[in-house]
């Protein structure tokens, strides 16, 4: 079974940043971090491969967001700068089973980031 904590979320203003960590334990997977808005649905923001090698993103937070990992510490990063308020929701980090082109088979509880105008 994996278990997935997130942790780093919070407020901050516009132009701010932010880095959001996902402690991963139960075995070595492609990871993702997904965000859901009030009223929208849950969306892509960023993944990657089991070993680091491959990245993807959405086009919304390209050139933003970086994902990264330390698998010696089983936890995957999402570094966030010159957030927007439009970046305000619920993140959750996620573990693919079969890779990025997959979908996602467990997820974490969500750690909430707000930007403020």
């Amino acid at each position: 079974q994996v278990q997935l904590v997130e942790s780093g979320g919070g407020l901050v203003q516009a132009g701010g940043s932010l880095r959001l960590s996902c402690a991963a334990e139960g075995g070595r997977y492609a990871m993702g971090w997904f965000r859901q808005a009030p009223g929208k649905e849950r969306e892509f923001v960023a993944g990657i491969s089991w070993n680091g090698v491959n990245t993807r993103y959405a086009d919304s937070v390209k050139a933003r967001f970086t994902i990264s990992r330390d698998n010696a510490k089983n936890t995957v990063y999402l570094q966030m700068n010159s957030l927007k308020p439009e970046d305000t929701a619920v993140y959750y980090c996620a573990a693919y089973s079969y890779g990025l082109d997959g979908v996602p088979d467990y997820w974490g509880q969500g750690t909430q980031v707000t930007v403020s105008s």
